[in-house]
This record gives structure tokens, sequence and C-alpha cells, in this order.
């Protein structure tokens, strides 16, 4: 064996021993695991424990011995939760196609034509990201209600992007440094127009990146609590985040089977998502932090 083979796998030897792998990988794996999955599993237990079981301080809380539908069938027939899936449904995909459209046209204009203070731009256009939705829809609610906007899908449609473009432009902007100018320079000189290089170049090399802020966005919107609590106030136009919080608390009474049945069917869509595109996301984020 080579000297150089001799060194190759020096910076794993760690892992060699089974005790150095339970203490330096297995268990705080493991711990990473319980931490990210017992919400899920606890949604899950609650929403099929029946009242019985849910009220009684005998049984096991981390267990169901009867599973039960009826919180299900109670979310879905009797209460406007059918409503609140579908506005969020519209909400989301609305506003990150808007927000994906106006992040794409933003990253390109700073990265890829180079005027004077384009870092600048890009550097404040994040900064407006970090400003804090509490702080935000303060001035976002008097334009709501002048416009007459107020109770409305198109209220929550509009104000989402006001946090959804920034991180989503900085992200793009990210991807689209990692693409070769050569290849759009040796475009214009053969003749193609900046929306051409940009429509067969650059969106075609940043479908990761693409797919990586489309998922945010995404998540951002189907997630949002405030707006849409601010902004909308009629049961048959609020979103799964209001509606369970709101519609399934009366008083002091907490109907827990039916609001972890909601909290799991909500969570659904989102998870199914980055099941699908996880691999797009990561190379995404990857793409955006290279440089």
């Amino acid at each position: 064996m080579s000297k150089s083979d001799d060194n190759a796998p020096v910076g794993m030897q760690f892992l060699e021993s089974l005790p150095q792998r339970w203490i330096t990988l297995y268990l705080p794996m493991g711990v990473f695991l319980f931490v990210l999955l017992f919400p899920f599993y606890w949604m899950v237990v609650t929403s099929v424990k029946p009242n019985a079981e849910l009220l009684s301080r005998a049984g096991n809380p981390f267990w169901v011995f009867a599973p039960t539908l009826a919180h299900f069938k109670k979310l879905i027939f009797d209460t406007p939760y059918p409503e609140w899936l579908w506005n969020t449904v519209i909400v989301s995909v609305t506003s990150t196609f808007v927000s994906l459209v106006c992040s794409v046209f933003a990253a390109y204009a700073i990265e890829r034509l180079r005027f004077k203070g384009s870092r600048g731009v890009g550097f404040a256009i994040f900064l407006a990201y970090l400003v804090p939705p509490s702080i935000l829809f303060i001035p976002l609610a008097a334009i709501v209600f002048k416009l007459g906007l107020f109770d409305t899908r198109w209220a929550l449609i509009l104000t989402y992007p006001t946090f959804l473009i920034p991180f989503s432009t900085w992200l793009l902007m990210g991807y689209f440094r990692s693409i070769p100018f050569e290849l759009e320079e040796c475009a214009l000189i053969d003749g193609a127009t900046r929306w051409q290089t940009l429509t067969k170049i650059i969106l075609p090399l940043s479908v990761p990146g693409l797919i990586s802020a489309g998922i945010f966005a995404f998540t951002l919107s189907w997630n949002e609590f405030i707006y849409a609590l601010t902004f909308v106030s009629s049961s048959e136009v609020k979103t799964v985040p209001v509606g369970v919080v709101t519609e399934l608390v009366e008083g002091d009474v907490y109907h827990w089977g039916a609001l972890m049945a909601g909290a799991l069917l909500g969570s659904l869509p989102v998870a199914v998502i980055y099941s699908f595109f996880v691999e797009y996301y990561v190379s995404g984020m990857t793409g955006a932090v290279k440089e």
C-alpha cells in the first residue's frame, strides 16, 4: 500500500470503533431526529385519540388505545376547514408566483447588468427582509384599508411579497452569480437579446435556485400568521394557520383533537413538497452561498 493510501482514511478514524460512532454520530443524530419528529408524532397521536382519553389523566399521554377519526370528520364536515385550505393554496401559490417573477427580474438586473451601485441595491433588498413583519403590518394595514382590500384574499396576495421578494432576490442573486458570464456574452455576440439570454440561458441553468426560492416562498406564505390575522376577519376567507387557532378555540375550551388534526393536515402539503424537491432545495441553497 502506498503512502498516499495510508493517509487516505485520516480524518475519519474517529468513526472506526463502535463506541466512537455512537458518541459522535448515532446519539447526536438520534437526539436531533427526536426533537424534529416528536411534534409530528404528538399531532398524529392527539388527532386520533378520542376525547375520553384526551381528558383522562389515567391513560398514557404518548399512546392511543382506541384510535378514532372523529376529529378529522368534525374538522372536514363541521368546520370551514376545506375553505381555509383552499384559501391557503390560492394565496400561497399566487404570492409565490408573483414573488418569483419579481425576484428573477431584480436578481438578474443586479447581478448581470453590472450597473453602478448594484451591490448596494442588493444589500438594501436583503436588509428589507430583516425588518420584522410586526412592524410592517401597521403601515400595510392602512394601505389595505384605503384600497378596499380588507377581508379579501387580495389583501394577503399583495402583502406577502413584501417579505418574500427580498430573500428570494438575495437567494437568486447568489445563484445567478455562479453562472459564467461567458455564456451570456457569447449569446449577446450572436445577436440574442437580454430577454432571450434570460429565458433560454440563465433560467434553465437556475432551475435548482428557482425551486429553492419557490419552496422558501411557498412555505413562508403557507405558514404566515400575523398578516392573515390582521387583514382577514371573515371565516370563509381565513387561511389554515388563522382558522385553526381562531375557530377551533371557544373561550377557554380547546378542541385539541380537531386542532391537532388541522395542524397535521396543514403541514402535509409542505412536507410533501420538500420530500420531492429536497435535492434541488439543497443545491439551490449551496449555489446561493457559494460566493
